[in-house]
């Protein structure tokens, strides 16, 4: 790939010019590519004469979005199996000469692997050449392949000569050429970010950093910069401050005031040219207006762009005199506009200047919740797009599917030009085509996954487009005679479904909230197949979509099945749940791979003929062959097994756990499963049960050596199991904490705890890495939680014994073992639950409790433990994972910041949402409460959002498109607004026209009674809230109005209002509101500018990538730092080849490296690393989103360390007001926040500001953790040392004080932090003395005394920052000299290797470079 010369901009993928995508395994050259450009320096992060090393990282935070892992048993096992490979794709890249007209010739660095076209790229984004897009690149007059890899061209080599040529234009080109020119004059204008537009989101870094902080930036004075630093933060940001103003959110960028270079730029309506002059080359024509008021008409002919003779309403073609022909848009507009000219340069210097990650596309679109008003200009771009896409008759031919044709550009993200021909992508072929490709080694690993990505990423903005027309009313039904519930639609090969209980298939399961609760359970399923990856299985591409108060579904379509009967396409599964079953053995098959890693037991059901039919999957699991030959399953809602505790079932008793807790409850519907890393914990948690039996049984065989063996222990009754599971509560630990594993028993294959085996069913010979940074859960987020190995193992004598038993029954199929072992493990077995006698093994049956599935009589007992296991998994979740996710919370090793933290909190302990109420009751309860507040009003915060999501999702169904705004702000005022009688405005006159056109055939889904929505008001609006909180969370609201609940649970208005806000796709006007007027509402119609889709869709993984990111975990967790940071970095430089230059997984990994670089001593690398980590946090995942606040601290503390000062204070008092606007102030994290402004303020002498952060800090945390622990006592010394430098030697002494006894009750007299403490305080009583004597001293003597000058010290930036370094987690240990000369040189072998031309940049274009990353010593 290209790697350039560092004046080379980062190429960017919004003006890609030529659509790669004609192959069906499309995508697969492309996107990779503005990646690696956009790493001109990704350098190893190596020590820099590093003297230190870390030893625990930050354990609360660094857990907070890291991917998620993948189990394929060759976790640390990979940089072995990868070594190989690595070295055959080892390539070097070489430098040609571009030549392009009108330029200086320019070396630029390329790569073997890379196309011709990769240069196009480059020179489209370069400043100079970026106004041409038509154009061939030609070696000694040969025009090369645009699709040719460059090591497949003769001649080419080190220092060749490529011309640019200029190419004639076609429409298609031309259009691409107006398109490009578009986008270029557009490059600086945020108005796409804030409308959701082509994957642009915003990001407000560069304001605080005053551009880029890398060397490339304004460097920043060092040292003496303390003079003019203005550190005092805006009122609303201090301690205390009760105001959460909103327009800082989005701070103006003095960048994005436009420059403008043009007035107008449209498509003339005298398009298209007539016969006679598409003779003479006429393409098309453009009107445009310049800056100077000049109104032009310009044609686009073959040759180039030049003046014609028309005007609006007069058409005459011929060439004004002079007519300017030139080849490019630009070069005309620059002769005939000065403005034009001198902005269009200024502006491509900006462009150039920005950061690559503000300016590539986001994989998947990100919405953003505020925008200010942003003036609507003419773009005639967008207005094409808009006419052809969505609007075009073709779509409008009912049932066709070619019908749906659409905009190719439209889907095709990246490339903006193949929309001139209106032609479909076949979704479902490019989707199972890039499963198909092969997989056997890396490269071909990293192409399938690249793939697999980029499809997914499209398929996914094609179906949100598509739902969205749905819902608007632009697409026709397929059905168009069916009431509009019923109706279904195909739009783009994409078929399209509403979540409303269409024929009463779900009326058993509970009508529409069943029909409401499939599409995501399916999607699960869909997620959950696609991650075991099974060759030969093909699932839907499936993407559900929330708008409007519509839930639509989106699949691909199989294709045949819309000529055919549903009866006469299932081979496989039921169609009617489970009355009519029919199954097939190529199916069971290929499922019963999938059963050990998604724990899905075999099983036989009776049929309509009372047959036993064999099924390995649920009954309504369908599976179709299609006309392609491949075998689909579908309608995986019942993938995972039933949640017994939401589930009323006469005649069953759940344990007595669930019972105690109030369980089962009645909820809206029968589909309530379990999640996926419910059961890999629950199973995890079994196998460790097995394991203790079988060892207190061999150690009671030891001792009963000579007595009889029956008394030896063996628990068979499965009700005590479980009551001894619980015992056991406290080994199930939660994800994210750090722990050993327990290794070598990952290693058997019964353990299918812990083994996903993933990659052709191999199982690992290694035991999985035991690093404690281990993040939670594989792929599709199983759950899988290293056991608390270590003190197991010396608690249990025989488990040692019994791993080894477990192994060699596997080994040799329990033949070569004595019947005495035989019988240990079958007695353990039983007692779990297993299904197999001789090893561990436990599945579900997804189908026991369906109504309408009949089991056959011989499998009634196999029932029964089923039964059994399920009522346990249920009472696991509520006496298990419910108190460890609390525990959690306590030691703070959960740190949730808002709803969607949470969230993702529960869901890594396989909690469903629904349990929000249990989890609410259970903390009320528990002792240390008070502790627990934070998590507390979060919890209330997302439980009232939620339902009020719920109540908002109905109330938006019955609203006309024309009154959507008036009803969107009535509802956001009777929510929020103090104002009581909210009143909705309804604009008369329209009603009127309203009423008569009522009779139309297509309307909206559901549109009933338009202005019912008026009539609510906000104590109707609460009292709904309080008794959805009640029937579904199973919570008391104790609330009649906002003000009562901000009241009672200490809420703040704004995140209530951010948390609607984004469960619903509301988009609002960046303004302060007043929500506590009682005169007048908080919010107009003129408040809600937009309303977006909410989109669920599959994640797909990079599992190389992901291998080698846990690897460099592991290393690091080790210590070996060297090794874990070229892991990591090979994991970037993986991570960048499958997800392109932006996703969540770089972020981390990126976060990581840097904190690596910080520990070696390389703050500059560290710094420029965790800036890339905070755009693309910003980007992917929102600008105040919580990762994004961990983001700026760990930025601050760079810069700090780089001397930056007033950057490094910026930054904290950003991360503090999104912090104070996302949950508030208390909240333990802010502590951390404020200890790091408070010590930052400090080292800038700025005590009294310093004092009140500090103060507050010590206060939160005294609250958090508790009076007597270790962070209360370093707070007290951080607001001593404070005092100190004031000379207030009282206070000081009293904090001190306190610090003292703290360490002296934890850590005992002789630890070093007492003694510490002890020496300072003997210091502070010295300063006070002599203090005292100067003053009795002034007394006695008045002016002539002699007065001994006393020492005031500023604080040394060294001590500030070792302070910072203590509060932010990050702990040095000294190297040994050993360890510094093997680091001095490793640093001198890379130089080398750098001045031999083999940089370290990755060169663009092979599927990896793994230059010489793996460790090889």
């Amino acid at each position: 790939m290209v790697s350039k010369t560092d004046d080379i901009p980062a190429s960017v993928p919004d003006c890609n010019p030529v659509d790669l995508a004609d192959d069906p395994g499309d995508g697969t050259q492309d996107t990779g590519k503005e990646a690696s450009r956009t790493r001109l320096k990704d350098s190893c992060g190596c020590v820099h004469g590093a003297e230190t090393a870390m030893v625990n990282g930050d354990g609360a935070h660094e857990h907070t979005a890291e991917p998620e892992s993948k189990q394929n048993g060759e976790a640390d096992g990979g940089e072995e199996s990868n070594e190989q490979e690595v070295i055959v794709i080892q390539d070097t890249g070489f430098t040609v000469k571009i030549q392009a007209p009108g330029t200086e010739p320019f070396d630029l660095q390329v790569s073997p692997q890379e196309m011709v076209q990769e240069i196009h790229q480059v020179l489209m984004d370069r400043e100079d050449t970026c106004h041409r897009t038509c154009f061939s690149l030609q070696l000694d007059g040969n025009v090369l392949d645009n699709f040719a890899e460059l090591k497949s061209i003769e001649g080419l080599q080190e220092g060749s000569l490529l011309k640019v040529v200029e190419e004639p234009y076609t429409v298609r080109e031309a259009r691409i050429h107006v398109r490009h020119i578009r986008d270029l004059l557009k490059s600086l204008d945020p108005s796409d970010a804030y409308n959701g537009v082509d994957c642009n989101s915003l990001s407000f870094l560069s304001i605080f950093t005053d551009g880029d902080l890398g060397e490339t930036g304004k460097r920043k004075k060092k040292g003496n910069e303390l003079e003019q630093i203005d550190c005092t933060p805006p009122e609303h940001i201090l301690p205390g401050s009760k105001e959460r103003p909103l327009v800082p959110l989005q701070p103006q960028n003095k960048d994005w005031k436009p420059m403008q270079c043009l007035k107008v730029l449209t498509m003339s309506g005298w398009n298209p040219p007539p016969g006679n002059r598409k003779m003479h080359g006429d393409l098309m024509y453009l009107n445009i207006v310049t800056v100077e008021e000049r109104h032009v008409s310009v044609t686009a002919s073959t040759r180039g762009f030049y003046l014609n003779q028309s005007t609006t309403y007069t058409f005459n073609p011929k060439p004004a005199n002079p007519s300017f022909l030139s080849h490019s848009l630009v070069e005309l507009l620059s002769q005939i506009s000065p403005a034009f000219k001198k902005n269009f340069t200024a502006l491509q210097k900006k462009r150039v200047q920005r950061h690559p990650f503000e300016r590539i596309a986001t994989p998947f679109q990100v919405y953003s919740w505020t925008a200010p008003q942003v003036d609507h200009a003419m773009d005639c771009v967008r207005a094409e797009d808009a006419y052809t896409s969505r609007l075009g008759y073709e779509e409008h031919i009912p049932g066709q599917v070619g019908a749906a044709r659409s905009n190719r550009a439209a889907e095709m993200k990246k490339s903006k030009c193949e929309f001139v021909f209106l032609q479909t992508r076949d979704w479902n072929e490019e989707l199972q085509t890039t499963r198909e490709l092969s997989r056997k080694n890396l490269p071909e690993r990293l192409l399938r996954e690249r793939a697999i990505f980029k499809v997914h990423s499209d398929f996914a903005a094609a179906a949100t487009r598509g739902a969205m027309a749905v819902i608007d009313g632009n697409v026709m039904a397929i059905n168009p005679g069916e009431e509009t519930r019923m109706q279904m639609f195909i739009w783009n090969n994409i078929f399209f479904s509403l979540g409303f209980d269409v024929r009463d298939h779900y009326r058993e399961l509970g009508g529409d909230a069943a029909a409401h609760a499939a599409p995501t359970n399916d999607l699960n399923g869909v997620r959950a197949y696609g991650a075991v990856d099974v060759e030969g299985l093909y699932t839907l591409g499936t993407v559900v979509v929330d708008y409007r108060g519509y839930r639509v579904t989106a699949q691909s379509i199989i294709p045949g099945i819309l000529e055919r009967e549903q009866e006469q396409s299932v081979i496989y599964g039921s169609i009617d749940f489970g009355k009519t079953v029919v199954s097939h053995v190529k199916y069971l098959e290929l499922l019963d791979k999938t059963s050990r890693p998604l724990k899905v037991q075999q099983h036989r059901v009776l049929n309509e003929k009372e047959e036993a039919v064999e099924l390995c999957s649920s009954v309504e699991c369908k599976g179709i062959i299609g006309n392609d030959g491949r075998h689909y399953i579908l309608d995986l809602l019942r993938t995972f097994p039933p949640d017994l505790n939401f589930l009323t079932i006469d005649g069953e008793e759940l344990s007595p756990e669930s019972q105690h807790q109030g369980f089962p409850r009645q909820h809206r519907h029968r589909l309530a499963c379990l999640r996926q890393e419910l059961i890999e914990a629950f199973v995890e948690h079994r196998y460790l049960l097995f394991m203790k039996m079988a060892a207190l049984q061999l150690m009671q065989q030891k001792a009963n050596k000579d007595s009889n063996k029956t008394n030896a222990l063996a628990i068979t009754d499965t009700s005590e199991a479980s009551s001894e599971s619980n015992a056991n509560a406290t080994q199930t630990r939660s994800s994210d904490a750090p722990h050993e594993s327990i290794g070598d028993s990952e290693q058997t294959e019964n353990s299918t705890a812990s083994q996903t085996a993933t990659e052709g069913d191999e199982m690992s010979s290694k035991p999985t890495t035991n690093g404690p940074l281990e993040p939670a859960g594989t792929q599709n987020g199983e759950h899988k939680s290293p056991l608390e190995g270590k003190e197991l193992e010396e608690s249990i004598p025989g488990l040692a014994q019994a791993k080894e038993l477990a192994e060699t029954l596997v080994a040799e199929d329990g033949s070569g073992v004595d019947p005495k072992s035989r019988e240990v493990v079958l007695n353990a077995c039983k007692a779990v639950g297993s299904i197999s006698n001789t090893s561990f093994d436990i599945r579900f049956n997804p189908d026991i409790f369906s109504p309408g599935v009949r089991f056959p009589d011989d499998a009634l007992e196999d029932v029964q433990k089923q039964k059994q296991l399920l009522k346990d998994a249920a009472s696991f979740l509520v006496s298990c994972q419910i108190p460890s996710l609390v525990k959690d919370c306590l030691d703070h090793s959960a740190l949730p910041l808002d709803g969607a933290t949470l969230t993702d909190s529960l869901h890594q302990r396989g909690i469903n949402v629904r349990y929000l109420g249990t989890i609410l009751e259970f903390v009320d309860k528990t002792p240390a409460k008070a502790q627990l507040e934070h998590f507390y009003r979060i919890g209330i915060t997302e439980l009232i959002t939620r339902c009020a999501k719920h109540i908002f999702r109905t109330y938006l169904q019955g609203v006309e498109l024309s009154a959507l705004s008036a009803a969107v702000s009535h509802f956001l005022n009777c929510f929020l607004s103090s104002f009581p009688d909210a009143v909705a405005h309804l604009p008369p006159d329209e009603l009127v026209s309203r009423r008569k056109s009522r009779k139309r055939r297509n309307r909206v889904p559901g549109s009933g009674d338009n202005t019912a929505w008026a009539s609510l008001t906000p104590s109707e609006l609460w009292k709904n809230i309080a008794s959805e909180a009640q029937s579904y969370y199973h919570f008391t609201l104790q609330c009649e109005n906002v003000d009562q609940v901000v009241e009672k649970y200490g809420l703040q208005k704004t995140t209530l209002l951010r948390e609607i806000s984004i469960k619903t796709g509301i988009q609002i006007l960046l303004k302060e509101y007043n929500f506590d007027s009682r005169h007048k509402p908080a919010f107009t119609e003129e408040d809600i500018l937009n309303i977006f889709p909410v989109v669920k869709h599959v994640n797909p993984k990079a599992s190389d990538a992901f291998h080698f990111f846990q690897s460099g975990q592991a290393k690091v967790q080790q210590g070996f730092l060297k090794e874990g940071c070229e892991l990591i970095n090979e994991a970037l430089n993986l991570f960048n080849n499958v997800y392109g230059a932006m996703h969540v997984e770089i972020c981390a990994c990126l976060r990581l490296l840097a904190r690596l670089n910080y520990i070696m001593g390389d703050h500059p690398e560290a710094l420029s690393n965790q800036q890339k980590a905070v755009l693309m946090s910003e980007r992917v995942l929102g600008i105040e989103h919580p990762n994004t606040i961990q983001e700026y601290m760990h930025l601050a503390l760079y810069c700090f360390a780089n001397g930056q000062l007033s950057t490094a204070l910026k930054l904290l008092y950003r991360a503090r007001y999104l912090m104070l606007l996302v949950c508030g102030e208390d909240h333990p994290e802010m502590a951390l926040i404020d200890s790091n402004i408070g010590l930052v303020l400090h080292g800038v002498m700025e005590y009294d500001l310093s004092l009140r952060f500090l103060e507050n800090a010590l206060t939160i945390n005294t609250k958090y953790h508790g009076p007597r622990s270790l962070k209360v006592a370093l707070s007290h010394h951080l607001v001593a040392r404070v005092y100190e430098s004031k000379a207030e030697f009282r206070s000081a002494l009293q904090h001190e004080k306190e610090g003292y006894t703290i360490y002296k009750n934890q850590m005992g007299e002789a630890h070093e932090k007492t003694k510490e403490s002890s020496e300072y305080l003997k210091y502070l009583t010295q300063q006070a003395v002599a203090l005292q004597r100067t003053m009795n001293e002034i007394y006695k003597n008045g002016s002539n005394a002699s007065i001994t000058p006393l020492k005031f010290t500023a604080p040394s930036m060294a001590s500030i920052l070792e302070q910072l370094n203590i509060i932010n987690g990050i702990i040095f240990i000294p190297l040994s000299q050993k360890d510094l000369e093997n680091l001095k040189a490793e640093v001198q072998r890379r130089q080398q290797l750098q001045e031999l031309g083999k940089s370290e940049e990755p060169t663009e274009g092979s599927p990896l470079e793994l230059e010489d990353k793996i460790p090889v010593d």
